[in-house]
């Protein structure tokens, strides 16, 4: 069955969550509201919390926007879908509770049977308790079956390869691979989704994506706030545990892997060749910071709920290496942090510096290098700088930008990630999620360096809350002068 033409059921456990409120269930609306959910379709929300189909469609209908259909006919549209949603509360953990849960979608459902998705909202130390529930209650069909059954599970996947391995032992024991979707929503923005229009639709980058004409890769990712409360996820967790393992790596892939075969499974192949053939990092490849007090806002030690003592990373850099014929001798430059003085994602391909130029009177020291940032947020763009005569009598150069900027270029709106993954599940693309292999690939890369952080208890650099991070980033980047 094609649930775009059939019956869906759209099971969010977690529903009273705010991953569900803020993301998942608004994510649903838009796609509704574009005529991309099938004619017959329901939202279940499952959560321990107690409430009312009333009262679930209130908390929900916050969240809920009129991006696609503005004006009255937004109100329609929101009541009609509000009406396709329930919700029913119980215990992750008993099977009686999802008996209960069975009960209601085969009343929801009706005569004919519905494909069915599972969207875990939830901390991933329930997954296995909510999985065996649901197979207890005979809510999962063996893959391969129609109507089918699908899960889509949140990072984080573990703190290590050995405790994602568990992870994933413990929910392949009720769904097979070909049913779990491991989501990394930095996968569903428009603009990383074009790196691969990018490089394999237009015949200009191809020849320079190489060693030969880079000099290096950044992949950076930046806030301006701190934890904000969260102390009870972040600490003990990190920053490379939290961003750099799986969203930028994730980046860095698709920057890196050859053309796939097509824009299906083969990705994830492409992904995971990429991944095996990073060398894991080592302790000399990293900067570890956190943010001290600064611009009248706390410092990390003193957020609520975070030890005096804590030695966990809110900035890290890491320098990785790809050992490929493409790649060779490139660094990959993985940065995040938190409390610095800027709000970006992005990816800059920094180019060699020009050789043998004619206008080495006037730039002895070299002319700036080429590069092509992908602004991945906010402001989405594509830019690439060049040097450009300044316009004079004179024979003045200067370093400016051609920018694609997403919101003037193109006419319609930009979708929200969730938006996009969660159409994949439906259609069951599994291109833009995370496979098991890639999973342990990914870990490989950082594991040994977390033990080693863990077990030497190693001290990150203190940096001013709003600064550019610690000092120990330039002494890093020196290690890398630009090459010719």
């Amino acid at each position: 069955m094609n649930a775009q033409n059939g019956n869906l059921s759209f099971i969010v456990l977690g529903a009273s969550g705010d991953l569900a409120r803020r993301k998942v269930i608004p994510a649903l609306f838009a796609l509704y509201c574009q005529n991309l959910l099938p004619a017959n379709f329901q939202v279940l929300g499952f959560a321990r919390t107690k409430m009312t189909d009333e009262a679930f469609r209130e908390m929900i209908t916050a969240h809920l926007t009129c991006r696609y259909t503005p004006g009255e006919a937004c109100g329609e549209r929101m009541t009609e879908f509000l009406a396709r949603c329930f919700y029913r509360a119980g215990r992750y953990d008993s099977r009686e509770s999802f008996q209960a849960l069975y009960g209601t979608l085969r009343e929801l459902e009706g005569p004919q049977e519905a494909c069915r998705i599972f969207y875990f909202a939830v901390p991933p130390s329930i997954f296995h308790d909510i999985a065996h529930a649901l197979g207890g209650a005979g809510l999962v069909r063996p893959a391969g079956s129609q109507p089918w059954t699908r899960v889509v599970i949140e990072k984080p996947f573990g703190t290590d390869r050995a405790s994602s391995d568990e992870l994933s032992q413990q929910i392949k024991t009720v769904f097979d691979e070909r049913q779990i979707f491991r989501i990394d929503h930095y996968l569903g923005k428009e603009v990383i989704q074009n790196l691969m229009a990018l490089r394999f639709a237009n015949l200009i980058f191809e020849p320079i994506w190489n060693r030969l004409y880079v000099d290096k890769v950044f992949i950076s990712w930046a806030e301006t706030i701190g934890i904000e409360g969260r102390a009870g996820y972040f600490d003990g967790i990190g920053v490379i545990r939290d961003v750099m393992q799986n969203h930028l790596l994730q980046m860095l892939a698709l920057v890196a892997m050859e053309q796939p075969v097509s824009l299906t499974k083969y990705v994830r192949d492409e992904k995971v060749k990429v991944l095996r053939s990073i060398l894991p990092v080592t302790i000399e490849d990293l900067v570890l910071g956190q943010y001290a007090a600064g611009g009248g806002q706390k410092g990390y030690r003193e957020e609520p709920g975070v030890p005096a003592n804590s030695n966990t990373s809110t900035y890290a850099m890491a320098v990785l290496r790809v050992r490929s014929r493409r790649w060779s001798g490139v660094p990959f430059i993985l940065s995040a942090g938190k409390a610095l003085d800027r709000n970006m994602t992005e990816i800059r391909i920094q180019f060699k510096r020009t050789a043998g130029h004619v206008f080495l009177d006037k730039w002895p020291e070299g002319l700036p290098p080429n590069e092509l940032v992908i602004r991945v947020q906010p402001d989405e763009s594509i830019k690439f700088g060049i040097m450009n005569k300044v316009p004079g009598l004179g024979l003045n150069l200067e370093h400016t930008e051609l920018n694609l900027r997403y919101a003037s270029a193109f006419d319609g709106l930009i979708p929200e990630a969730y938006e996009s993954l969660i159409l994949d599940v439906i259609r069951g693309d599994p291109g833009l999620f995370i496979c098991e292999d890639e999973l342990e690939a990914s870990w490989d890369v950082f594991t040994p360096v977390l033990h080693e952080i863990d077990e030497k208890r190693i001290e990150p650099e203190p940096y001013a809350f709003g600064s550019a991070g610690p000092a120990g980033i330039q002494k890093m980047l020196s290690k890398f002068p630009p090459r010719w």
